[in-house]
């Protein structure tokens, strides 16, 4: 598949996520918004209702008192006129009333009443009394209903005044009961649907809190809902009650959780695409780093078997055979061919290791000293051939590592075989290898002078069959799995690898292996 074509197919689907998961979290926004506006206005509706019982309640506690007050100065002013009695301890008051009937005839008139009655009263006439009064019975009625109802009208006036002038100055904590207040807030709030536990604080009028239920925090609690106790006081004088609910965000949580299964299973679609987008590039660029693998081992390969068919022609020669010094030199030729071909198999095979996930080594107590010097020896003689120099500073006290010597050999022969391919051309090959304590660890640097790698390829020089780009030029030979196997085998001995290198000026590698007391 084409590069732009990925491109356009993840273009689609990152903007089909986009947009699937903006709806998502449009509609949860706009869900959580509603679910408290309905909140909000239940609270608040709530509160202002049980600001009106408490109105209420506190004027049916006056009307009561003034009534009975009222009643007691009645009842006293009209003592020389009236007649008590006691019935099964009940106050029984009797007023006798004249009536003139049209005749000139004089009827007598009755009025009963109860103690603590100023609405139903009673008017008995008895056969004695005549039964030509109705006239005048009427209008005696409709004065005895007009002096009621101005007395009424009286008592109400003067209730209205005593709570204008005198309840807004009581303490408000003498005017709220505050396990009816709880009761009153409870029961409201559970008439609009909102049954969820809630603390309160009744702040007085100098803005103080006069009291507040157990675990209210006004500080902890900013979402607070207030509502005025008494709106009808003095400006100056109102009370607030203000009312917190520590599970709210719970509950307006609950109107949208059945979004979250929904939400969830996007998140892992996106995760899935972003994955398997990640194993597309990565594939594709194995892919391209495979061919580039068999253009160059074919190249590879290529050379060394041509030397070797043309020296074969050459040995056919008479001349050559009778010449001691050119078949030896042939015969050279060839070993040498056939031990570089060997070699180029040999890292080819090296790719197999990869496909595990451990490599098998067989690990032994090793000198790291020693054997470091014995790669520095072989090594000197291709190095001087070229004109460059290799120094060796083992000081390292302890070097008693846990390794597997082949593969540790071929991981300090690689890093020197790179040395000398990506020597600057023209200036002699400096090469430096050291070794050193560093802690529990055995510490290995190479390091040489050579061309150097650029910042954003060295941290690509690890993986499998990468190489950093010359161009169409092939005057560096590899395949790309020449570091790829020094990780891996590093890593299998429990050690850390690094690489250091600035552009044009050389490269440094340090390794860390444990000691073996380790």
């Amino acid at each position: 598949m084409k590069k732009s074509t990925i491109w356009i197919l993840i273009i689609i689907m990152v903007l089909t996520f986009i947009g699937l998961l903006y709806l998502q979290i449009s509609y949860m926004d706009t869900m959580v918004e509603l679910r408290n506006e309905q909140f909000d206005e239940a609270v608040k509706r709530s509160l202002y209702r049980v600001s009106k019982s408490l109105e209420w309640e506190e004027t049916r506690k006056y009307l009561d008192e003034d009534i009975e007050q009222t009643q007691e100065r009645l009842i006293s002013s009209l003592t020389e006129a009236d007649h008590e009695i006691n019935i099964n301890d009940q106050l029984i008051q009797r007023r006798n009333l004249s009536v003139l009937n049209s005749d000139g005839s004089i009827s007598k008139l009755e009025l009963k009443g109860f103690k603590g009655d100023t609405i139903n009263r009673k008017v008995v006439i008895s056969p004695k009394h005549g039964s030509n009064n109705l006239q005048n019975l009427s209008k005696s009625m409709q004065d005895l209903l007009r002096e009621q109802y101005l007395y009424q009208r009286a008592l109400l006036d003067e209730v209205v005044y005593r709570i204008l002038s005198k309840s807004s100055s009581i303490p408000i904590m003498e005017r709220i009961n505050v396990r009816k207040l709880n009761d009153l807030i409870k029961a409201d709030l559970q008439n609009n649907g909102l049954n969820l536990p809630f603390q309160f604080a009744i702040i007085d009028k100098n803005g103080k809190v006069a009291y507040k239920s157990s675990g209210f925090d006004p500080e902890k609690d900013a979402n607070s809902y207030t509502q005025i106790l008494f709106p009808n006081d003095p400006p100056s004088r109102l009370n607030y009650l203000k009312v917190v609910f520590p599970t709210q965000q719970n509950y307006i949580f609950t109107s949208i959780k059945f979004m979250i299964p929904s939400f969830i299973f996007t998140i892992i679609m996106l995760v899935t695409f972003v994955f398997t987008v990640v194993v597309a590039f990565r594939q594709k660029k194995i892919t391209e780093m495979k061919n580039d693998f068999i253009n160059n081992m074919t190249h590879e390969f290529k050379t060394p078997i041509s030397t070797i068919s043309l020296a074969a022609q050459m040995l056919k020669d008479e001349a050559v055979v009778k010449n001691p010094t050119m078949f030896k030199h042939i015969s050279g030729v060839i070993n040498d061919e056939t031990k570089r071909l060997r070699f180029q198999v040999e890292k080819v095979l090296q790719m197999s290791m990869f496909d595990r996930q451990r490599t098998t080594l067989r690990l032994v107590e090793l000198d790291g000293n020693e054997i470091i010097e014995n790669i520095v020896g072989t090594f000197r003689l291709k190095v001087e051939r070229l004109g460059g120099t290799i120094e060796s500073h083992l000081d390292a006290e302890n070097a008693e590592i846990m390794g597997d010597e082949m593969h540790f050999t071929n991981v300090i022969f690689n890093l020197l075989d790179n040395a000398v391919k990506y020597s600057k051309e023209g200036v002699p090959l400096k090469l430096i290898v050291t070794t050193a304590d560093v802690g529990d660890r055995l510490e290995i640097m190479v390091q040489d002078n050579g061309i150097g790698i650029k910042k954003e390829n060295l941290k690509k020089i690890f993986e499998r069959f990468y190489r950093v780009h010359t161009g169409n030029l092939h005057n560096v030979k590899g395949f790309g799995l020449g570091l790829a196997y020094v990780m891996k085998i590093i890593k299998d001995h429990k050690g850390s690898i690094r690489a250091e290198s600035e552009f044009n000026v050389g490269t440094k590698f340090i390794i860390q292996i444990p000691l073996i007391n380790n």
